[in-house]
């Protein structure tokens, strides 16, 4: 527990030193004020199109925003920030293969597992705090200006999303244990996740899969209930906790 402590201190004291914990932060922040933002200007833009869109012959009738869109916003951004997050910690393993900066700390006793750990642990905290932050920006101006309970069970979709988010980092950690690159990293993740979006075209098993997740929309319109998608997020959960640990015995075997 020592070690684990100690060299997750180490990893959140390097990102803070390189600017990279604040830049994450403050693109999430943007992405938390960007959706009502959105939301609020999407009548303003309409007004502004309507001219040259009439003349093609589209009339646009009054539009009334509402919480919902500022909600429809925050499911359709968090992906990208989702992308973003993958892309940031893709070679936070790799790079310290590469460099061999692991060696002096695993000679003076520190475990194998207890790195992999507080790796994890760091990415996974480093992106529920970017995750929600978001998500409290989006909560607040919402409900400021409009009325977040007009929109129905957005915190459990909410929290569906930061599930899979959960789970791709943890693939992070399971491919670094064997992988050279980030770029190797990567390509495992996105190979994962396009073969849960593949599957989930098949009707059977869509219900089961991650994916199932992203699909919020029924959600926030009250056509569907938590209950629904509790499958699909237990087995989000348990893969998470699986790719997670495969990667120790994986590392431990593995020659740096």
């Amino acid at each position: 527990m020592r070690h684990f402590i100690t060299f997750t201190g180490k990893e959140l004291l390097e990102m803070k030193r390189n600017g990279r914990l604040m830049l994450f932060l403050i693109i999430f922040c943007l992405f938390g004020i960007m959706n009502p933002a959105i939301a609020k200007l999407t009548p303003w833009l309409y007004e502004t199109l309507a001219d040259s869109l009439a003349s093609s012959g589209i009339t646009i009738t009054e539009y009334t925003v509402t919480a919902m869109d500022s909600w429809v916003q925050f499911f359709k951004n968090m992906p990208m920030a989702m992308l973003v997050t993958v892309v940031m910690f893709g070679g936070l393993f790799t790079s310290e293969y590469a460099k061999g900066t692991l060696i002096p700390l695993l000679a003076k006793g520190m475990s194998r597992g207890a790195v992999v750990a507080a790796k994890t642990f760091t990415m996974l905290l480093v992106w529920s705090a970017g995750y929600w932050l978001s998500f409290g920006i989006t909560w607040f101006y919402s409900d400021y200006y409009w009325d977040n309970s007009a929109v129905s069970h957005y915190a459990f979709a909410s929290f569906g999303l930061w599930l899979i988010g959960v789970m791709l980092l943890c693939a992070i950690t399971f491919f670094s244990s064997f992988a050279d690159s980030a770029a190797q990293v990567l390509l495992g993740v996105g190979a994962v996740y396009a073969v849960m979006t593949l599957l989930g075209m098949i009707g059977t098993v869509r219900e089961y899969l991650p994916t199932f997740l992203v699909q919020s929309a029924p959600l926030l319109t009250g056509e569907a209930a938590p209950s629904d998608y509790f499958t699909a997020a237990c087995i989000t959960a348990a893969a998470s906790a699986v790719l997670a640990a495969a990667a120790v015995p994986v590392t431990a075997r593995r020659r740096l």
